[in-house]
């Protein structure tokens, strides 16, 4: 993961884009989130998770105008690495764990929608701890002015957060946190494969003009 990371840093068409699919991400998080909220009972760790997640993707869309000003400016299909990959990673490990949500508890409807919203965001923030740190990594090497170590500590303490409310749903949840880790690992490896493949081609390419 470090060498296309630091690929991608190196150059700044990439790594504007690179900061534009992370901000993508972030902001369908903080849109699943919502969308999983119910009308009456929603707490206030799932209101700062929501507001947290679309302050990330504002933040990452902010740190695109430190490297290319003035690009990337939506989430267009063409604006984002990893491009299918990227927009259908985390709505397929929410149907996928939906799905074996449903089969092992037999729920359906709001309560589905807040377990569903439980695993699918630990994994995430499981996730999240690995990959930013690795970023911020090579960010520092560079001398980047981009930075991410405030989204670094807000993960941390959001996985936390998921655990108190993992152990409050179920004493068994590490059982079932694994086996959607299983699904989270497989889509994120494919994710993240394409966006390797489609850096090398950009720096092959570039290389080979100059």
């Amino acid at each position: 993961m470090l060498s296309t990371l630091q690929r991608i840093v190196e150059h700044a068409e990439l790594h504007a884009k690179w900061l534009n699919t992370l901000s993508f991400m972030e902001n369908a998080g903080a849109r699943k989130i919502s969308a999983c909220e119910h009308p009456y009972t929603t707490d206030i760790i799932q209101l700062k998770h929501a507001a947290e997640e679309h302050r990330h993707a504002y933040y990452l869309k902010k740190q695109i105008e430190k490297i290319t000003p003035n690009s990337f400016k939506y989430y267009f299909l063409d604006d984002l690495l990893g491009k299918v990959y990227t927009r259908q990673y985390l709505q397929s490990l929410d149907v996928l764990c939906s799905r074996y949500l449903k089969k092992q508890f037999a729920l359906s409807g709001n309560e589905l929608k807040y377990a569903s919203y439980l695993f699918v965001t630990y994994a995430i923030e499981v996730r999240a701890d690995e990959l930013y740190p690795q970023y911020q990594e090579v960010l520092t090497q560079k001398h980047s002015k981009v930075m991410v170590k405030s989204i670094i500590l807000e993960e941390e303490g959001h996985l936390e957060e998921m655990i108190i409310q993992l152990e409050r749903f179920d004493c068994n949840w590490k059982q079932h946190v694994s086996h959607i880790q299983k699904i989270e690992q497989q889509l994120f490896s494919d994710w993240f494969s394409a966006i390797s493949k489609e850096v090398l081609a950009y720096v092959s390419a570039t290389s080979t003009i100059a």
